[in-house]
């Protein structure tokens, strides 16, 4: 099976930061894209940000400027810094892999447990 754990969500004033982690473990063979994505009560959840295993990155229009992805393919992590964040950031953020478990096996997609984020005004 693969885990993806997530790490570093919080509260934090408007105009502040903060830095998630996600790093996924267990039966890897291969990890594609990574990402992050989103769901605020009520809302749909919507993609963050995303980043292939060669580092191309892929942002919502919404956090274009702000956020940056990155990951390292050592540690199967990917990050999301967050910076200049808004009351409308808030929403449980989720980690997405697209991991390939064995060399003989298919592609799953696999989700982390969420990691609330909240910005006050």
């Amino acid at each position: 099976q693969v885990q993806l754990v997530e790490s570093g969500g919080g509260l934090v004033q408007a105009g502040g930061s903060l830095r998630l982690s996600c790093a996924a473990s267990g039966s890897i063979w291969s990890i594609n894209a990574m990402g992050w994505y989103r769901q605020a009560p009520g809302k749909q959840r919507e993609l963050v940000a995303n980043i292939t295993r060669g580092g191309t990155t892929n942002y919502a229009d919404s956090v274009k400027g702000r956020f940056t992805i990155s990951r390292d393919n050592a540690k199967n992590t990917v990050y999301l810094q967050m910076n200049s964040l808004k009351p409308e950031d808030t929403a449980v953020y989720y980690c997405n892999a697209e991991v390939q478990p064995y060399f003989y096996s298919g592609w799953n997609g696999y989700w982390g447990q969420g990691t609330q984020v909240t910005v006050s005004s």
